[in-house]
């Protein structure tokens, strides 16, 4: 039985991030689930029982006998082993995309001290903006394609405007989590450091050089890559 490819967005932007790609498996024959995250933002924290609770509620549409294929993207690498612990879905493989890793051992921060100093600032009565209004046009620009406007547009519409308390949290790390093969694709800087990480645990790693949305602009070579990671024991 082919596993169920399960791709979760970074909570800092949205699904759209990965509907080329879940085109693109679908149309190699697979199924796709694309839980939506954009509102977990809402309420008091910790926000990350509700991105397990998000991705577990979507995959009720799957028979639980269904082995599934965690594709995390971003940010939401550090929600993988809490999301993998609540799921009632056999596992195949987890694959991290331009990701942050979860820590070997105790709780995760979402973001280092010196992140938060950077992230402080900008938040207006507790939130923050936009994830692409951190950045300037000459940073943003490169992630998207010149030719399609429009899923820019839609892309950057969708984003929430997430709590300060969410990069504040701690994300805890159930022991055995990763009590199946992993794997990490990197598109480019700063995770490098990610990637090499992930060779020292053990995993696959695989490069498609590129900008930190490139699973947009590369949508074909992504799904590539993703198949034979998810495939490989």
């Amino acid at each position: 039985m082919r596993p169920v490819f399960v791709l979760v967005h970074s909570p800092s932007v949205g699904p759209s991030t990965w509907h080329p790609v879940a085109e693109h498996l679908t149309a190699a024959g697979y199924q796709v689930r694309v839980p939506s995250l954009l509102h977990i933002g809402s309420g008091d924290p910790p926000f990350w029982p509700r991105v397990a609770d998000a991705v577990h509620e979507d995959l009720r549409q799957v028979p639980v006998d269904s082995p599934v294929t965690l594709v995390a993207h971003s940010n939401a690498g550090l929600f993988l082993p809490a999301i993998r612990s609540r799921l009632d879905h056999p596992v195949a493989a987890s694959v991290f995309v331009d990701a942050p890793l979860p820590a070997r051992f105790g709780p995760t921060p979402v973001a280092t001290p010196e992140f938060l100093d950077f992230l402080g600032p900008m938040a207006v009565n507790g939130r923050l903006p936009r994830w692409t209004d951190w950045w300037a046009e000459e940073d943003i620009a490169p992630m998207f394609s010149d030719s399609n406007p429009a899923q820019r547009q839609k892309i950057i519409e969708e984003q929430p405007t997430l709590p300060l308390s969410y990069y504040e949290q701690h994300i805890p790390v159930p022991e055995g989590w990763d009590d199946h093969p992993c794997s990490y694709l990197l598109f480019g800087p700063p995770y490098d450091a990610m990637a090499t990480e992930a060779r020292t645990r053990g995993w696959q790693v695989a490069h498609l050089p590129g900008e930190h949305l490139h699973q947009i602009i590369a949508p074909a070579a992504t799904t590539k890559h993703l198949v034979t990671l998810a495939a490989t024991p």
